[in-house]
């Protein structure tokens, strides 16, 4: 017998055929996208009804879905190779982000691998606020029927480590569900946990649905073959075309605009997206560690079967600028210090908190005196991950073979040394023809609207202007219809204006229609991008009921945090809402996609 094509199972065949045609051709990351999407209106549909048949003579078999909440990227990631890893197993899966799911299907979910990440003091990720909310909050149903599993990834260098994912795990727990495999809580080191608990947690998904290897291997979704064969683990070697200070001598930090060549690459991007950068550690700090501890870069370092100069491992393998909880246990045991241990201890999560926040790893390193060997030395340090840069460019406006970013070099004295962040020092010492590995990380969430004759409210202080570069740019090469709006804010008017030439450029050619300022050290009184908020609160409430869409980029711990608490007001002082129907209505934005963020 022949198997029936699963769309002319609920399309007709002119249905189908335009989907067929539609697909061809696609990436996987774009067919994510299409379920994605599908998913979403699904969800609405069912919204609207109150639920979703089931097409005539057919039944619904337990299925096994892969939800994720991803802030940058490593989530998102992680639960597409799980759910290609589950599909070629033999399972069958669903892959759906968070803001996608329609939240009445958890009741009736049976098997549900959850990805997520924890973003600052706690928080979840822009695209999980709504599924969180509704986990933990009251309404949430009873799931006896539930097998789950959660990863949650995080960063160990904040004191809420993993904070969304143990509170996802334990709120379903408390519903009734049943774990198919503990809480894996994954540090930027991600591999170490995430490939035994994908193991683990897909393991028990097979056996719990009955499913062996051999079912359905041809049925993965993953037959079509990448863009690109350059990725986070393989990235690109781009070179630099470009390297150019936009601020001025007397700034208290040097930003820099960079220009890389993607020729060759395969790589594509879209205003919205980031750019990942594998950063080298500063020469100048590495030599702080080997005299610190008195230890020779040039001695061969044997560590998880791969052998270098331990001057290598430090400059290209290992994080030295980020203090983390793994690395303070470590060298408190090495040094015995007392106040080091008593740090580390629950009751001293505050004192923890301040001294990762205030310390990179060289000064405890000075503070609290040890003796390291090398080997113990590089088995303590976390390797060394990419950063990412929000792109400042358009691929419409400076052709696909080209990327720019905006780099704020971090460069500060403390504890009587110079310091510095890993990737701002690299980047901002490149030189013509340098090379800097690369690869794009998408972000689906901070896409400009498909409806070009939407207005956009941009608001970017500092560096966070870098993606509202490439949406102008952007808007302006697609003769968008809708109008441009850009909030920006600096520390002084004439010395830290970026791209001052282009946003005046912009204005006169129509590219831009409104530009508001807030420079924090020019007056008396201290002003920032959230006080020109409030300052333009009606005409934005106005913008945002006309359909506006809403972008943030920039700081999460403080600038993000205070922009959001202003919106909250300036829908209850021009909206006529109470507190409770103004969160509703922002939270409302953020699940139509009409408020983005994009912080770090």
């Amino acid at each position: 017998m022949v198997a029936a094509d699963p769309l002319s199972i609920t399309l007709d065949p002119e249905k189908a055929a335009l989907l067929a045609r539609l697909a061809d051709g696609l990436a996987p990351e774009q067919l994510y996208w299409v379920a994605a999407w599908s998913a979403a209106r699904a969800g609405q549909t069912e919204r609207s009804t109150g639920r979703i048949d089931a097409p005539a003579g057919t039944a619904q078999a337990p299925r096994l879905t892969i939800l994720y909440g991803s802030q940058t990227g490593n989530a998102r990631r992680l639960a597409e190779q799980l759910a290609a890893r589950s599909e070629s197993d033999g399972l069958p899966a669903r892959l759906v982000r968070a803001d996608a799911y329609g939240l009445r299907e958890l009741a009736r979910e049976t098997h549900l691998l959850i990805v997520i990440s924890t973003q600052g003091e706690g928080e979840p990720p822009d695209d999980a606020r709504g599924f969180v909310e509704f986990v933990v909050g009251k309404r949430a149903p009873r799931m006896p029927g539930l097998h789950y599993a959660v990863l949650g990834l995080g960063d160990s260098s904040y004191p809420q480590f993993c904070a969304i994912g143990r509170q996802l795990d334990a709120r379903l727990a408390e519903l009734g569900a049943s774990r198919l495999a503990p809480l894996g809580e994954a540090d930027v080191d991600i591999d170490q946990v995430a490939i035994p608990w994908s193991a683990k947690a897909l393991g028990q998904a097979r056996e719990a649905l009955g499913r062996t290897r051999s079912v359905t291997r041809n049925a993965t979704v993953h037959t079509l073959p990448a863009r690109s064969t350059h990725s986070r683990e393989h990235p690109f070697a781009a070179t630099v075309l470009g390297n150019q200070r936009i601020v001025s001598r007397e700034s208290e930090r040097a930003v820099h605009h960079l220009e890389l060549s993607l020729k060759g690459s395969g790589l594509r991007y879209a205003p919205g997206d980031a750019i990942g950068i594998w950063p080298v550690n500063p020469p100048a700090l590495v030599e702080q560690f080997l005299h610190a501890l008195r230890l020779d870069g040039a001695d061969e370092v044997t560590h998880d079967g791969r052998t270098l100069p331990l001057a290598r491992w430090l400059g290209r393998e290992r994080e030295l600028t980020r203090l983390t909880r793994a690395f303070v246990a470590a060298h408190a045991a090495a040094s015995g210090h007392a106040d080091l241990m008593r740090v580390l201890r629950k009751e001293n999560a505050a004192s923890f908190a301040e001294l990762l926040a205030s310390h990179q790893p060289i000064d405890l390193l000075h503070r609290y005196r040890a003796v390291w060997r090398a080997e113990e030395l590089v088995a303590a340090l976390r390797p060394l991950t990419p950063r990412l840069y929000s792109i400042a460019s358009s691929p419409r406006a400076v052709g696909e073979e080209e990327v720019h970013l905006t780099v704020a070099r971090v460069e500060y004295e403390a504890f009587g040394m110079p310091h510095w962040g890993a990737a701002s020092a690299f980047l901002s010492a490149t030189e013509d023809a340098a090379v800097v590995p690369v690869f794009i990380e998408t972000n689906d969430r901070f896409r400009l609207p498909a409806d070009d004759r939407r207005d956009i409210i941009m608001i970017g202080p500092g560096t966070g202007v870098a993606p509202f570069r490439a949406f102008v740019q952007d808007r302006h090469e697609t003769g968008a219809r809708g109008r441009n709006w850009l909030l920006f804010g600096n520390r002084h008017f004439t010395r830290d204006f970026l791209y001052q030439v282009e946003w005046q450029e912009a204005l006169k050619a129509g590219a831009l229609h409104r530009l508001d300022l807030a420079f924090s050290r020019d007056g008396a009184r201290k002003v920032y991008v959230q006080d020109r908020l409030r300052e333009q609160g009606r005409e934005l409430y106005a913008w945002l009921e006309g359909g506006a869409h809403l972008y943030v980029c920039g700081d999460a711990t403080h600038m993000a945090k205070d922009v959001h608490a202003t919106l909250l007001d300036i829908a209850i002082a021009h909206g006529g809402h109470s507190p409770d129907t103004a969160r509703e209505w922002l939270t409302d934005l953020l699940t139509q996609g009409r408020y983005a963020r994009d912080v770090y």
